[in-house]
């Protein structure tokens, strides 16, 4: 056989070359075996003829390399390869990942693998840089042959939008029908962050304050902190949460010192106005809208995620410290009942919540629906506008619109995303995002901060496993209602180059098939130079 016959000459040839390369480097090892001997020879005939002292100083120093070069082993060993800044370990673990992809509303996973950080400290340079912006430019042209393809696929629905800035430029680099507007979902939580930052301030703090109603009266009054507690305090946390129990100390002093031990109390609301109950009526992914509640009034233990709500949460959070009054020492004569506190009224004991920087980033990690609404309505109290849903609508447009950002076709029907009503386009979420990441606006940097990291935090923290290049890389919001399906974020790409983004669709029939279809969108601006 002609092929059999070529084949059998072709491998007596590797054969012959192998043999020959083995007897070169057998000699070329034994040159050097003789080579060491000899130098080993000379170093003994050296030493020996070395006074005492200088050889004691040469041990000492011999000893000191050595052990210098043990810690630094042992060192790298510990840090494990290094990739552009990124341990491999780690970029392995979180692309090997396995498990379903999908929003994550679900108790903690636990503690998440170690991350690194995506984007760098404002003036900071990206290793090899030389300057903020100095990675190389991705072009139109580039990451349109990246994504184009991928905005075809068939899980994604109908209306397929996106947007890609470059941070450093400001510039917009991809689109597609980016000024359609369509259902934002839970990324409108990116436009209630920005607004209640503007209005409030990422150091401003909600109170909750107890004052006097009278004599022998006391009121309670919520001023819509929505992170509220009622439970004991965790060990270790650096904040604590406002808590009812620090309050009722507070509480318990102050009366005893007026020499009261048996009071009424009310308690009061008016911090807020309009309905309370969200348009979508009662569910588990919301409590009804209340300047007082506790633990955002959860029947169970959870502490983020979907769970059953009390349908009064006011009333819940004044009949939780009742209790807390008891247990120090003071009666409370009847059941709490509903009060306007006095104006002028003389205060007596308040908390404060955490500064609103981090109420931004917990509500944008775990996509809390209760904390969205409660920025929301902090918009519209610091612009004097009812602190209602049409008032906090009206307050956020408003914020956004002294921005000079792109509000065409936006409607803001409450600040969680649940309305299917709320309505923005791809380019005001990458626009979002893009002041956020400016250095000139450090204020709204808990946007940011706030985002989860794929396959590592938050609502991301079950996605992009098994996508070496996004997880870990792409941080971002995630928007999930039935048939609307959206992503907005920051990643890094492959040159180093810092960009946002935000990828819409509606009409999908396949939710985990459209979560993925975005997913794949982001790694691919993840991955690419597009150049």
């Amino acid at each position: 056989m002609p092929e059999t016959g070529k084949w059998q000459v072709r491998w007596q040839s590797v054969e012959r070359s192998a043999r020959a390369a083995t007897r070169a480097a057998v000699r070329s090892a034994q040159t050097a075996v003789e080579a060491a001997r000899s130098a080993v020879d000379a170093a003994r005939q050296a030493w020996e003829a070395t006074p005492r002292h200088t050889q004691q100083t040469w041990r000492l120093t011999v000893v000191s390399a050595a052990t210098g070069l043990a810690v630094a082993l042992a060192a790298v060993a510990a840090a494990g390869p290094w990739d552009s800044g990124q341990r491999t370990a780690e970029r392995t673990e979180a692309g090997s990942m396995d498990g379903a992809s999908g929003e994550h509303h679900a108790a903690d996973p636990g503690p998440a693998p170690s991350a690194p950080p995506v984007l760098p400290a404002l003036g900071a340079t990206a290793p090899g840089s030389a300057g903020r912006g100095a990675a190389p430019v991705p072009t139109g042209a580039g990451l349109a042959d990246a994504l184009a393809p991928l905005l075809k696929d068939p899980a994604l629905g109908p209306l397929r939008t996106a947007s890609v800035l470059d941070v450093a430029a400001g510039r917009e680099v991809f689109g597609e029908h980016q000024g359609t507007a369509a259902t934002p979902a839970s990324t409108v939580k990116l436009a209630t962050a920005v607004a209640a930052l503007s209005v409030r301030g990422p150091d401003h703090r909600i109170d909750t304050t107890v004052v006097m109603g009278g004599k022998n009266r006391i009121v309670l009054v919520g001023g819509g902190d929505p992170t509220l507690t009622a439970r004991t305090p965790r060990k270790g946390a650096e904040e604590q949460p406002a808590n009812l129990r620090t309050l009722a100390d507070a509480t318990a002093r102050a009366l005893k010192h007026r020499h009261l031990t048996k009071i009424s109390l009310g308690y009061d609301t008016s911090a807020y106005s309009g309905p309370v109950e969200h348009p979508i009526g009662p569910n588990e992914n919301i409590a009804p809208v209340t300047a007082l509640m506790a633990d955002e009034a959860r029947l169970d233990d959870s502490d983020h995620g979907t769970a059953p709500r009390d349908t009064d949460p006011a009333r819940a959070a004044a009949h939780a410290f009742a209790g807390l009054l008891h247990e120090r020492g003071i009666t409370v004569d009847g059941d709490p009942a509903g009060a306007k506190a006095p104006k002028k009224a003389d205060r007596i004991a308040a908390v404060h919540s955490l500064p609103l920087s981090a109420l931004v980033e917990r509500m944008l990690t775990h996509s809390d629906n209760d904390i969205a609404e409660a920025l929301a309505r902090q918009t519209a109290l610091g612009s004097r506008q009812p602190a209602s849903f049409a008032g906090a609508g009206k307050a956020v447009r408003a914020a956004l619109e002294r921005q000079h950002l792109p509000l065409s076709g936006a409607v803001f029907e409450d600040g969680s995303g649940l309305d299917r009503d709320d309505k923005v386009t791809a380019a005001l979420l990458s626009r979002l995002l893009l002041q956020a990441s400016s250095p000139g606006r450090p204020a709204l940097r808990p946007v940011v901060t706030g985002l989860p990291v794929a396959a590592f935090t938050g609502t991301l923290s079950n996605r992009y496993r098994g996508q070496s290049a996004g997880a870990g890389a792409v941080r971002a919001k995630t928007g999930t209602l039935t048939g609307v399906n959206t992503l907005a974020g920051t990643v890094v790409d492959a040159d180093g180059r810092l960009l946002v983004f935000s990828f819409m669709t509606t009409g999908t029939t396949d939710p985990q098939g459209a979560q993925k279809a975005l997913d794949k969108l982001a790694s691919a601006v993840a991955n690419c130079g597009c150049r």
